[in-house]
């Protein structure tokens, strides 16, 4: 059974209703014959969602990207990845669950891979701490990242983040630092650097891991500086006109390819990645396969100068 969205609301009905006929069905031991009313219902209810789908709002995007039952870091990484071996700490304070960091095989080929993990139920979720990263989480992915340029292995980022932790302790401990420096070397490594966004891209969080070759975006997933909810605050002091702030602020994959910001958009189902993580996790890989093959062409200067242009180049030339 899907958790469906406020803007869902015709399709749970109708998926009620056929839920209903098919208990009355067992109830009555198959007596009474509803198959096709259900058919009718089913049919009437693939419609709706195709028909939501074609004109979802920003806003109703960002409440697909972090829908409670989206595919998370963690089930890319099984689906994607072989012989993934995590790696903990920053060796400088701690361990962020926030960051998921290790070595695997993609393709059969070794690559560096390194997300950000919300978490699924409420004990992971406070364990990975709502995939907001703490200092020590970003120091942990310049480690990775590190020891991928020196072995020459391509780095492959899941990005879903809110944004980085805004606690009292991380920014103590040098958050705005961290992020710079994940960046910085981010952009200096000679290494390929794939990275696709999977729910939510939010601010320097997401950049800190993101700042790559090829950047791409689920269909439904959103890229921003800002939660809609903080850009309204600060643009109408009014969190409740997030959905404006979600139009004006331009989030959406479709809005930033447009915009040049990332290079692509990864195909999601009708209804979203939840309602076929399978059918994902296949168009992310051959994206990332496709990618990866591209950069392959190139050598270390190379690819590290290509990165540093495509991001001088963001914003200028759009017309």
């Amino acid at each position: 059974m899907y958790s469906y969205l406020e803007f869902e609301k015709p399709i749970a009905d109708l998926d009620g209703q056929i839920m209903e006929l098919k208990k009355l069905s067992e109830a009555e031991g198959g007596g009474v014959d509803v198959a096709e009313e259900v058919a009718r219902l089913e049919k009437r209810s693939a419609e709706a969602l195709v028909e939501i789908y074609k004109k979802l709002s920003p806003w109703q995007k960002a409440l697909v990207a972090r829908h409670p039952d989206r595919p998370h870091c963690k089930q890319y990484v099984d689906a994607l990845f072989d012989e993934f071996t995590q790696l903990a700490g920053d060796r400088k304070f701690a361990e962020d669950a926030a960051i998921v960091a290790g070595f695997a095989r993609f393709g059969g080929q070794p690559v560096a891979v390194i997300g950000q993990e919300k978490g699924t139920d409420t004990k992971s979720r406070l364990k990975h701490n709502f995939g907001m990263a703490r200092p020590e989480g970003y120091r942990k992915a310049v480690r990775i990242m590190e020891m991928a340029n020196r072995f020459g292995l391509p780095v492959i980022s899941l990005v879903d983040t809110a944004g980085a932790y805004p606690g009292i302790g991380a920014e103590e401990r040098g958050q705005a630092e961290a992020i710079a420096r994940s960046t910085e070397m981010c952009l200096n490594l000679e290494v390929p650097v794939v990275s696709v966004i999977i729910g939510e891209g939010g601010s320097g969080g997401a950049i800190a891991i993101a700042t790559a070759n090829r950047v791409y975006m689920l269909e439904h997933s959103i890229y921003s500086v800002i939660s809609p909810e903080g850009g309204a605050s600060i643009l109408w002091r009014d969190a409740a006109r997030a959905k404006d702030a979600a139009t004006a602020m331009k989030i959406t994959a479709q809005d930033l390819l447009s915009l040049k910001v990332i290079d692509g958009i990864v195909k999601e189902p009708i209804g979203g990645a939840h309602r076929d993580p399978e059918a994902v996790f296949e168009e992310t890989r051959k994206t990332i396969s496709a990618a990866l093959s591209d950069l392959a062409k190139l050598d270390g200067p190379a690819v590290k100068q290509e990165r540093r242009e495509k991001f001088l180049a963001i914003g200028r030339n759009l017309g």
